[in-house]
């Protein structure tokens, strides 16, 4: 068995010491656990925030963020997919993910691919589509592929990270809708971001965990929270609500590794 901590987090705009300390105290709470991996969303430090990502933007090795985490990985003896940051190279801004591993090393980072650029979404104005290969790290305790948010909406993303090994596969993500939909759309939007979980778990054969922001970023937006850890048939064995907070699981990797013996989906096409 192994222990996933997802967190979900309703972040402070644009104040990246106040968020991390947040996530800090959420990882306390857990302390008492066996921590093998915990996941952040997308945006985590600074919120759905233009301001910080233009003008706050980290270094190619994480800044402030992830040299602050590194130092969490070391303390919780834990392995941490790093939501995602603003990363600055060569005059270009990307949307990057960090792994750190249990010593608090960079491991991998995956810079993401399919940016929001529709529905009004705006992100492609000025982040740059990444341009590094898929990734799937070999931590202590599994194969961990990394997406980010809007990939979901890209099966064949998922293919390559299950060709390449992943027995989890992780997606930091800031889901984020107008506020000014009716109850219905919203019941439906939400209902829309579940099933997108379930079918990238169950086709693909692997525990999937999506770590979301809560809260709302402006008057006009909401985040739909709903952070899931799916498992490889499809159950949902851990969906969060709308507030801030974490959930804990474990999760057996054998039933994957059983399954990708006798399902081999990784080389059919």
């Amino acid at each position: 068995m192994a222990g996933i901590l997802n967190i979900q987090l309703e972040p402070v705009l644009g104040d990246k010491e106040k968020n991390l300390e947040k996530v800090n105290e959420l990882i306390e709470k857990y302390s008492d656990k066996k921590l093998d991996l915990v996941v952040l969303p997308e945006f985590f430090s600074t919120g759905v925030h233009q301001e910080s990502f233009i003008n706050a933007p980290e270094d190619a090795n994480g800044g402030i963020v992830i040299k602050t985490l590194s130092e969490t990985a070391r303390k919780y003896k834990t392995n941490i997919v790093c939501g995602t940051v603003i990363e600055k190279e060569d005059d270009k801004l990307y949307n990057t993910s960090f792994v750190l591993n249990r010593e608090g090393q960079i491991v991998g980072k995956y810079r993401k691919i399919h940016l929001f650029k529709f529905f009004g979404g705006n992100e492609a104005s000025y982040i740059t589509p990444g341009n590094l290969s898929p990734l799937v790290v070999e931590l202590d305790f599994a194969k961990v592929g990394v997406s980010v948010c809007f990939d979901i909406k890209y099966p064949m993303l998922y293919k390559t990270l299950i060709k390449m090994g992943a027995e989890i596969i992780v997606s930091p993500s800031a889901w984020i809708k107008l506020t000014s939909l009716s109850a219905k759309e919203k019941e439906n939007m939400e209902l829309c971001w579940r099933s997108l979980n379930i079918a990238r778990a169950a086709e693909s054969l692997v525990y999937f965990v999506t770590s979301d922001l809560s809260g709302k970023p402006s008057n006009a937006l909401y985040s739909v929270g709903n952070s899931m850890i799916t498992n490889p048939m499809g159950v949902v064995e851990s969906l969060q609500g709308l507030n801030e907070g974490a959930d804990y699981k474990d999760i057996d990797l054998n039933l994957v590794r059983e399954l990708k013996h006798s399902v081999p989906v990784a080389f059919i096409d």
